[in-house]
């Protein structure tokens, strides 16, 4: 009962030191080709067309090209097909799930006073899921280095005296790890120490000295070897969603202004499990499994200011800012951590929830510009141009030790970024013909974190007056190396080679 009782209680600890990174930091800033599949169709390529639910996400003045009241609904398949190197494995995972992820409307109000340049004005309210996190994928392969250098490497670069890592009389494991998180002074890398030494993997120098509470040196009990075998599996889930409220009006027919004002929201779960086992006879820690599982929860606000411009009446040019996202984040994270001669008390540790304190971050903003040329009755043709500096995300409070040293981080690894879209419509009646291409540079300045992404896309639309369906195919290739933990000692990296294939349906009426 006593047990139950102090679980009960650690289980709403406050780890005081954080455990963000420069991924956190891309993750959040990013955005994805969601939207209507007319928009997909398009590959996006939106931003002087305006006349789409989505184009109005892209470019705010884009809902006062509209000549009447509008609604759309639309419905995605989304697939991930990742192909896995570690080392000498290769492995194949694939992930597909059905994702309602646009709906809105528009209703558009013309003005009655004909004195007046300003023809129109457009209300909407829209939602759009700016991200899908949904992904899992499998690596396993034989390595040379040990998962014991992720905990040794915290060992060397902070000083950590043997006596925290010990229990003290009548105290329970749980709650020492606990106590260590919600320590200012130590928080989560002496966490991971507690971790490696009650799971035997780690011992202080000198084990036998059992009063050398102030020892800071520790040794493996794994064996060296050439032959590691590893496993580690990833899965992830959620969305990050963003709600917009729209202004936009017509000056003359020929110039159109728009806004935004966005909500965001990110729900993000992450597990990963990394299984090692050695078979050098000589070596105490043997099979070792390490488990986290993170959740992340989120809001901000952001706005967007547009343009579009009637160069003539067949050629178009927009223009659009996305202020940055200020966001407030909450994360949890729970640990579970075993070996062959782990102390079995350790299992208690995966009911403790580490519950960090919310933090800020600020996304980097957005410059968007956009050409579209129009043929009549007949289609168009639209280019965008955009370019976002990452290296401009900042963790926020920045006088924060630990976040200023994120934030140099950001600056040396990340850098600006241009994205190029490109799509044609072809119209013959009553049926559009589509298609795409997009290009998005890596926000990294090494291009082998996270490669640039190369995607094309397809699309048929049939316009039934007042009712149309759409249909769109899109896909994309990106390659990254993954680091299966955030550590110099431990630097394996995963190579992952990702196709992301989407198939969207759209509805849309005009009222």
């Amino acid at each position: 009962m006593k047990k139950l009782l102090l679980l009960f209680v650690v289980t709403f600890s406050m780890a005081t030191l954080y455990a963000q990174d420069v991924t956190d930091a891309v993750r959040f800033s990013q955005d994805e080709i969601q939207g209507t599949a007319r928009f997909r169709g398009l590959s996006g390529a939106f931003g002087a067309l305006g006349g789409d639910m989505s184009a109005v996400s892209i470019n705010p003045a884009g809902s006062a090209i509209f000549n009447d009241s509008h609604i759309s609904i639309s419905l995605s398949n989304n697939n991930i097909k990742n192909d896995v190197q570690y080392f000498n494995g290769f492995n194949t995972s694939k992930e597909s799930n059905i994702d309602l992820n646009q709906t809105g409307a528009t209703f558009v109000v013309y003005n009655k006073n004909s004195n007046s340049d300003w023809s129109k004005f457009a209300f909407s309210a829209a939602y759009d899921k700016v991200q899908n996190y949904n992904n899992d994928w499998y690596a396993n392969g034989t390595n040379s280095t040990s998962i014991d250098r992720y905990f040794l490497d915290i060992t060397e670069n902070q000083a950590v005296p043997f006596g925290v890592l010990k229990l003290q009389p009548g105290e329970y494991i749980e709650g020492a790890y606990a106590d260590i998180g919600s320590n200012p002074n130590y928080g989560y890398p002496v966490q991971q120490v507690f971790l490696g030494y009650w799971a035997g993997i780690i011992d202080p120098f000198n084990m036998d000295n059992d009063t050398n509470n102030d020892n800071i040196d520790y040794v493996s009990n794994t064996a060296p070897a050439n032959a590691l075998y590893q496993e580690y599996y990833y899965a992830a889930s959620g969305y990050n969603g963003k709600f917009s409220l729209n202004f936009a009006t017509a000056f003359k027919d020929r110039l159109y202004l728009g806004v935004n004002l966005n909500s965001h929201f990110i729900n993000y779960d992450k597990f990963t499990s990394f299984y090692e086992t050695n078979s050098d006879p000589n070596s105490l820690a043997k099979n070792i499994v390490f488990d986290n599982l993170l959740s992340t929860f989120g809001s901000g606000v952001s706005f967007q200011l547009g343009a579009i411009a009637k160069i003539t009446n067949d050629l178009r040019f927009g223009v659009t800012y996305n202020s940055p996202t200020w966001y407030r984040i909450e994360e949890e994270l729970i640990q579970s951590i075993s070996s062959n001669i782990a102390d079995p008390e350790i299992a208690y540790i995966s009911n403790i929830i580490n519950v960090y304190p919310a933090y800020n971050i600020q996304t980097p903003g957005k410059f968007t510009g956009s050409l579209a040329y129009i043929f009549g009755e007949y289609g168009l043709i639209s280019f965008d141009y955009s370019l976002k500096d990452y290296s401009n995300t900042k963790f926020k409070p920045t006088s924060n030790p630990y976040f200023s040293g994120q934030n140099n981080a950001i600056n040396n690894q990340l850098t600006t970024a241009s994205t190029y879209k490109v799509g044609a419509e072809i119209r013959l009646n009553q049926v559009s013909l589509r298609g795409g291409y997009r290009f998005e540079e890596s926000p990294y300045k090494d291009a082998n974190t996270l490669g640039d992404l190369n995607g094309y896309s397809l699309g048929l639309g049939y316009n039934f007056g007042k009712f149309r369906m759409d249909m769109a195919f899109d896909q994309a290739k990106q390659s990254s190396e993954y680091r299966l933990f955030n550590n110099s000692g431990f630097p394996s990296s995963a190579s992952i080679d990702s196709r992301y294939t989407n198939v969207t349906f759209t509805v849309a009426f005009n009222l």
